[in-house]
């Protein structure tokens, strides 16, 4: 089973690439976003608490996510494999990826980070806005922050799937086929 981390900071090009991947290797998307929306929606007992730390301002704690994360996983331990978007995006997150993978006896294959200078990732955002309308992808100061917040509390991830030898980087600047060659060819030594 395929089960792939698609790492890369806002706007490097992640949701673009896993949907290259889902259609040649049929993998699952997992991204904590839309588990966010369908367990809010849908009131679950998860939902529920997500809401309560959200409503209070608060970041969901870890152990929630990854509760989501699994359900999801446990719901589909027939697919194919996944590919996480956007998550882990803790070191903490994680380790407990790892152990819940291990858990329901399967692995990450390995991570794949798109490596995108900022000055490129700021055109792509403000270009993203002008098609989503999405109101982060809009603002400078925002966008400036997304960044910073990827560089101080989510790069470090990468590094702990370095230590542990399954750690790739792609360049994420160029055509979206020569960029999706990249990556396939890392795929495929999985």
């Amino acid at each position: 089973m395929l089960n792939i981390v698609l790492f890369g900071p806002p706007g490097a090009g992640k949701g673009t690439q896993s949907e290259n991947l889902i259609k040649k290797y049929g993998l699952l998307h997992i991204a904590t976003g839309d588990l966010f929306r369908k367990h809010l929606g849908e009131g679950t007992e998860l939902g529920k608490l997500a809401k309560s730390y959200m409503n209070a301002g608060n970041l969901v704690p870890d152990e929630v996510v990854i509760g989501m994360v699994e359900d999801k996983i446990k719901l589909n331990l027939d697919a194919k494999g996944f590919i996480f978007d956007g998550f882990p995006r803790t070191v903490n997150q994680a380790e407990a990826l790892d152990v819940m993978m291990k858990k329901n006896g399967l692995i990450i294959s390995g991570m794949i980070e798109l490596e995108v200078p900022n000055d490129e990732l700021k055109k792509r955002i403000k270009e993203r806005a002008k098609v989503s309308g999405r109101v982060d992808d809009q603002d400078e100061d925002k966008i400036n922050n997304r960044l910073k917040v990827y560089a101080e509390e989510t790069l470090p991830v990468a590094g702990y799937y370095k230590q542990i030898e399954k750690y790739a980087k792609i360049n994420g600047v160029g055509s979206i086929n020569d960029i999706f060659g990249q990556i396939d060819t890392v795929v495929k030594a999985y």
